[in-house]
This record gives structure tokens, C-alpha cells and sequence, in this order.
């Protein structure tokens, strides 16, 4: 008797709940299926199936064989795609659902070398700030910058914690100042985020200041704002991820280094399946890579 045949057998006879539909889904016939029951149930030494020309029903013994079978039969058969995969090549279109900040301010920093990595994924990304129904519309993975996320249906990779800090570029400090004391932000030209919420600033105390928002310009997208604080129209608020290669470079400068507004935590969200894709695996793999090697430490 092959057992593991004699397994998928059983298997299939439960969870199609009859023999010839068993036999149809195996490609066999009801003789073959009835037979591999029955060496099973042989070697066992216990009937895992009560049946007559009627129906069927598992016995004490064939519940628990059958819980059993479903965990090892799972298991063999992922470890057979894992072995597979290795040897394949990641291809075909992924489609990533991504908010704005992220396809247009960090989309540079990661593409191209993803890209020069796997020439054989086509990448179909949609840069949209709401949270999408990856299903539904068709979605392989989705990039979110959030809060901590509640329990949902999804697969969540954090992939990183960044701060979200005060910057404005060298022109703007030369003209108003230098910002020394949260008070201070009062007097200054504050970007805001169209229909966003007022600031609150922590200190290295843990005291918190709450911050009116208050300027000249008002923008209904992360990407304008970036503009506007790189032009000099004044101090905005970005998380350290997105404005890294800014601070590096010396376009935009810290205001306030020793307070935050808080933290964003990075995910990359995918459905739930017994074999994901090898081309979003390689995909997460990657966006953690990159934001593992900013070369601001994360907190």
C-alpha cells in the first residue's frame, strides 16, 4: 500500500463527501478509491468511515486521522512548492497598490534596482492614498504607511518604524530663522496637509505640545507639500524615510530635532494563501531589504 496516496485518498472522500466524486477529482475510478480506504483503514487497524448506499460519516477515530492528514499532506505539499520555487525565476505582471508618497517621493530610491534584480516581473503599480480591496480589485500586495494596523484578513509585513519629524529647506531658515522651542512655530509658515489635523510635538521629555497649523499653503497630496518645503514656503512635516536623501543632501534641514510628531509604521499587506507568489515573495523580501539599509537608525 502507498500510504500517502492511500492519505489523499481519505482525504479527498471527506472533504468531497462521497466516493465518486472522490474518484472524479483523483482521476480514478470508485473501485480504486474503495480499495485505498480500505488497506488504510487495514493498516490502522480502525474503520475511519462509517458508510452504507446512503451516505457517510467519520467515526471518532477517522475525525481525528483526518485533522492529521490535512496537516501532513499540507506540509509535504508546501515543502514541495518551496523546492520548486527555488528553482524558478520570479516573472509575470505585480500589481502593487501604493500611497501617493511612496510612488512618487521613494519610488526612485527602490525601483530600478528591484527592477535590475528581476527583469522578468513587470511592475503595474497604482499610487492611491485609501486603503484598496486587494482582492477584489485585483491587487498581488499593497504598500501602506499607517498606524499600528488592527487584525484584519490580510498578510502584514512590517517592514519599518520611521519617525515623523519637522523639516524646511536652508532658504527658509536664512530668511525666518532658526526654530528653537515649539512655541516658536507660531510665528512660522506651517505647510499643511488639506483637511489634515493639527500638530502634537513630543519632546525628548515626553511632553507634549499641541501645534496649530497655520500658513499660507495648504496641499491635498504629500508630493506638493515636499515641493513647497524644498522651495522655501515653509516647515512641513515628513516621515524620515521620505525625506532621507534630503537631509543627507542638505536640501531640507531638521527643525526641532529633539521633538517628534510620532511614528509610521511601514507595511506591505497581501492576502492570506497556502502558496503566495514567488513574485510577491521576492517583492516584500525587497522593500524590507531597502528599508533595513536607510542609513538612519530606526527607533
Amino acid at each position: 500500500m502507498n500510504q500517502l496516496l492511500a492519505m489523499r485518498a481519505f482525504r479527498c472522500i471527506v472533504e468531497c463527501h462521497g466516493f465518486t466524486a472522490a474518484a472524479e477529482r483523483l482521476d480514478t475510478t470508485h473501485s480504486t478509491i474503495s480499495r485505498q480506504l480500505q488497506q488504510l483503514e487495514a493498516e490502522l487497524g480502525t474503520r475511519l468511515i462509517n458508510r452504507n448506499t446512503r451516505r457517510f460519516s467519520l467515526t471518532t477515530a477517522g475525525q481525528q486521522y483526518y485533522a492529521a492528514c490535512v496537516d501532513i499532506l499540507d506540509r509535504l505539499d508546501q515543502a514541495a512548492a518551496a523546492v520548486g520555487q527555488a528553482h524558478e525565476k520570479p516573472t509575470g505582471v505585480l500589481r502593487i497598490s501604493a500611497p501617493m508618497v511612496i510612488g512618487t517621493l521613494e519610488l526612485a530610491n527602490w525601483l530600478p534596482t528591484f527592477q535590475q534584480r528581476y527583469p522578468e516581473i513587470e511592475v503595474e503599480l497604482c499610487c492611491d492614498d485609501r486603503f484598496v480591496d486587494l482582492i477584489a480589485e485585483g491587487f498581488d500586495v499593497a504598500l501602506r504607511i499607517c498606524g499600528p494596523l488592527a487584525d484584519s484578513s490580510l498578510v502584514a509585513r512590517l517592514l519599518t518604524v520611521s519617525d515623523l519629524l519637522l523639516v524646511a529647506s536652508p532658504a527658509y531658515v536664512a530668511r525666518h530663522g532658526l526654530v528653537r522651542q515649539v512655541r516658536e512655530l507660531a510665528d512660522q509658515q506651517l505647510l499643511a496637509f488639506a483637511g489634515g489635523s493639527d500638530w502634537s510635538l513630543t519632546d525628548a521629555r515626553g511632553q507634549t505640545t499641541p501645534v496649530r497649523v497655520q500658513g499660507r499653503f495648504k496641499a491635498d497630496s504629500i508630493s506638493s507639500l515636499h515641493a513647497a518645503a524644498l522651495a522655501g514656503v515653509g516647515i512641513a512635516a515628513f516621515t524620515r524615510a521620505t525625506v532621507q536623501d534630503d537631509l543627507l543632501s542638505g536640501r531640507l534641514v531638521q527643525i526641532l530635532p529633539n521633538c517628534t510628531l510620532g511614528q509610521r509604521h511601514y507595511y506591505a499587506l497581501y492576502p492570506h494563501a497556502r502558496h503566495v507568489a514567488l513574485k510577491v515573495k521576492v517583492f516584500v523580501e525587497f522593500m524590507a531589504e531597502h528599508y533595513r539599509n536607510l542609513t538612519s537608525p530606526l527607533r
